[in-house]
């Protein structure tokens, strides 16, 4: 497999679970602006789409989306517990905080990396992440895991997104159990690795 990412780009997520699950891979970095990978080749023709994550399966196919991407890379290595089994009710309450990291924080977190963001729109978008950084510290309380005691991809996927939290000096003081969870997440020796890999821990 080989996965096209951006150093702490949201394919950060896939990268960190592709370790945790003790799979073969490569990796391929992709500068987004020019659309082209390290290895010189054209992104766009790789991903239409344009953007990072983008997985090549080992059986030739492309998986674009991050939140499809970690559920495909938990199945390849169920010992691990990276995502519950597929049809049970577990699995769905997964799919319920991927979607939500998705829809509610990442791309609430999204206006604010332009340079010329409104005062309006950014305005709205902190409004907006505080109240869904509320939610998520009171489903925290009593938990160290989005879903209980057991790290999965979703757990990878906030953490990805909480880094940029720092990136973009948004204040998480009012949320000590976020915070507690970034920090537990980030000790973990495949999460300091992907960093590692991706040039954002020495």
């Amino acid at each position: 497999m080989k996965l096209y990412f951006s150093p702490g780009a949201c394919s950060l997520s896939p990268h960190i679970v592709l370790l945790e699950a003790g799979l073969a891979f490569t990796t391929d970095s992709v500068d987004l602006r020019k659309k082209v990978t390290a290895s010189g080749a054209d992104f766009s023709a790789i991903n239409p789409k344009g953007y990072v994550p983008a997985l090549e399966t080992d059986q030739g196919m492309l998986l674009t989306e991050g939140p499809a991407i970690v559920q495909y890379l938990a199945d390849l290595a169920p010992e691990k517990k990276l995502a519950p089994a597929a049809g049970t009710p577990e699995r769905y309450v997964l799919a319920e905080w991927l979607n939500f990291i998705s829809t509610e924080l990442h791309k609430n977190f999204s206006p604010l990396f332009r340079p010329n963001v409104g005062e309006e729109l950014g305005s709205y978008a902190r409004a907006n992440l505080t109240a869904r950084f509320g939610y998520v510290e009171r489903m925290l309380k009593g938990r160290d895991y989005l879903t209980g005691a057991q790290f999965t991809v979703a757990d990878a996927y906030l953490f990805t997104v909480l880094n940029w939290a720092n990136v973009l000096k948004f204040d998480m003081s009012a949320f000590p159990l976020v915070q507690a969870f970034q920090k537990r997440v980030g000790e973990r020796p495949m999460v300091q690795q992907a960093l590692r890999d991706e040039g954002l821990l020495k």
